[in-house]
């Protein structure tokens, strides 16, 4: 995993649930066939209402017509992000789509321990109301040693928490493999 993420923010706002991450009607794809998993990233965010209350007009798509990854690199979140079903597809989708870490004010627990679990991208957390000073668009950097997040277009740092001992999971590629470096099931 990289320890420093650059990327085009996606920005969204509070309580943003599962079905707006991936609509249920989405759910019918194999994620273990290729062709089909890549339509968990074309159909990624397609529930986000257009536009999202308290964002301005004009949001964009987060996946183009016809495309399925996203210029996204990194979700920029309000509070209880991931909120609703416990469906993994959830941070699956946005992985496959290939959004590289989430930074919100808080998770849902189930969505952040699905994202931890299954290696997928970094769920970092924020004392900042981050959705008042980044737009979608903007460019941002992630420091995972020093945990900062730095605005591009301003040059403004921001603290983010550490993810302290899940750091690891995230690095191995899920639990199961992080269980198996640290010797608590067998290798395979």
């Amino acid at each position: 995993m990289e320890k420093v993420i650059e990327g085009t923010a996606y920005v969204l706002g509070d309580n943003i649930d599962t079905d707006q991450i991936i609509p249920a009607e989405h759910l019918v794809y194999s994620l273990s066939d290729p062709e089909e998993k890549k339509n968990y990233g074309k159909f990624a965010m397609s529930g986000v209402p257009k536009p999202q209350a308290g964002l301005p007009d004009g949001q964009r798509d987060f996946v183009s017509d016809g495309s399925f990854e996203t210029e996204y690199a990194i979700i920029i979140g309000g509070k209880n992000f991931g909120c609703g079903s416990s469906r993994e597809h959830a941070p699956a989708c946005l992985k496959i789509a290939g959004v590289k870490a989430v930074v919100a004010e808080s998770y849902a627990r189930i969505f952040y321990r699905n994202s931890i679990d299954g290696g997928y991208f970094p769920p970092l957390e924020t004392p900042v109301k981050l959705t008042e000073n980044i737009k979608t668009g903007d460019h941002v950097k992630l420091d995972l040693e020093d945990y900062k997040l730095t605005h591009k277009e301003s040059g403004i740092q921001y603290d983010l928490n550490s993810l302290g001992d899940v750091l690891a999971i995230i690095e191995a590629g899920n639990i199961f493999e992080y269980a198996r470096k640290a010797g608590m099931i067998p290798t395979k």
